[in-house]
């Protein structure tokens, strides 16, 4: 696969920055949207439970190539499942000193992040995880009720109570410099202000909302009925006929946010889109135009593209490579991430003449699926990301203006 083939356009190789270690494919909960269990590809199935040290190793050394060949000065790590935390401590304890001692020789700079469901947050796990330097962001859907409605142990059990318990004890003096932030998927039957306010009340440095994964076959609750739109671009604002439940709940939430007298976290995805209005750059894999730079290896050593490709189909995220008989550079040269990574040329024609696509970038490369034209389409979102984009562009130039037209304060005359 050459830069210049079909929908790769001239685009430059844009090495990978982040490679996300599958340490662990078993989970301690059953959330009913999840990607890896309930979607189409069941790959799990046929995987290791742990990754081994072995494939740590080989997997280290293949990161560090990969920095030396394209001379890169850092890269991220980061530990996912299932829940990485079911390692165990002893594994995974030797797993991130093999990772060390691994990449010490390569000189490039590391940084390790953990996404976890903070079920088994204790003491022992947070001593190990400052110990290798290792940030822990947590999977919280808001409210008790709000989380727990997906979120429940393989029984049926809640557990929210489990994950602000591990929370809480990861927000203590002694562990909240390893707090990275919360990860909350997106649940129009949740009041987004409850909802965002529920998040604060763990002072996460961070929230990064997500839209519940779906394509043009199998939509997202609430867009059973859309129809991919013709071949023109959106206004920027949503037919009347088309609803948009999305970016009202979004827009919700962002107002929330953005007309708090004080900075109360960041919320990546709405700092990426005001960039983005604002003619700044979009780094984030659901918005803007930014080439993907993120591979995944499973527990047993295959290389694969984005998690959420496991919704569109039994295969769809792999590669066909693994770290023992392929560099990363070779999964470089795949048809899935030269279209990601060609920028406008890899989107639809839709997508190319939308006034909006440097902001919305054609969305979630997954969310724009259909079984007739792959990924030649807008997302399943397209409206809604309009609507949403749109709502914060009136916001931000509504408040500039406000801020343009008021005089600055006298000086007082007192002494």
């Amino acid at each position: 696969m050459t830069t210049t083939e079909a929908g790769s356009g001239d685009a430059p190789v844009v090495p990978f920055r982040q490679f996300l270690l599958k340490v662990h494919s078993l989970c301690n909960l059953s959330c009913d949207y999840c990607y890896v269990y309930f979607a189409a590809d069941q790959s799990w199935r046929r995987r290791p439970g742990a990754m081994s040290l072995d494939i740590v190793r080989q997997a280290a050394d293949r990161i560090a190539e990969h920095a030396r060949e394209h001379r890169l000065p850092a890269v991220r790590v980061i530990l996912h499942g299932g829940e990485p935390l079911l390692a165990g401590k002893a594994h995974l304890d030797e797993l991130l000193t093999v990772l060390t001692e691994r990449l010490a020789s390569s000189g490039v700079e590391v940084h390790c992040s953990m996404q976890s469901n903070g079920i088994l947050l204790d003491e022992e796990f947070l001593t190990l995880l400052h110990r290798h330097r290792v940030g822990v962001a947590v999977s919280l859907d808001g409210t008790p009720a709000a989380h727990d409605r997906h979120r429940r142990f393989a029984g049926g059990r809640p557990s929210h109570a489990r994950v602000a318990e591990g929370l809480r004890l990861l927000n203590d003096p002694r562990h909240r410099d390893l707090f990275v932030g919360l990860l909350c998927t997106l649940d129009l039957a949740n009041d987004p202000v409850e909802t965002y306010e529920a998040l604060l009340d763990f002072a996460p440095p961070r929230v990064d909302f997500l839209l519940p994964h779906g394509t043009w076959r199998h939509p997202p609750p609430g867009l059973e009925h859309r129809t991919i739109p013709p071949e023109r671009p959106p206004s920027g604002v949503s037919p009347p006929d088309e609803p948009t439940p999305y970016a009202r709940w979004l827009g919700a939430a962002f107002d929330r946010w953005f007309d708090a007298p004080r900075m109360e976290t960041r919320v990546r995805m709405f700092e990426e889109v005001m960039s983005g209005v604002l003619g700044g750059a979009v780094n984030t894999e659901a918005f803007g135009l930014t080439p993907v730079d993120l591979v995944v290896v499973e527990t047993d050593g295959t290389m694969e593209h984005s998690d959420s490709l496991k919704v569109v189909a039994p295969g769809a995220p792999e590669t066909g490579f693994d770290v023992f008989r392929h560099s990363f550079t070779e999964a470089l040269a795949t048809e899935t991430v030269r279209r990601r990574q060609s920028g406008l040329h890899g989107l639809a024609p839709v997508c190319r003449d939308c006034a909006l696509v440097q902001v919305c970038g054609g969305g979630l490369y997954t969310h724009r699926h259909h079984p007739a034209s792959d990924f030649q389409n807008p997302s399943v979102y397209c409206h809604d990301l309009a609507a949403f984009i749109t709502h914060v562009n009136s916001r931000i130039h509504t408040e500039l203006a406000h801020v343009t037209e008021t005089p600055p304060e006298q000086p007082s005359a007192l002494p």
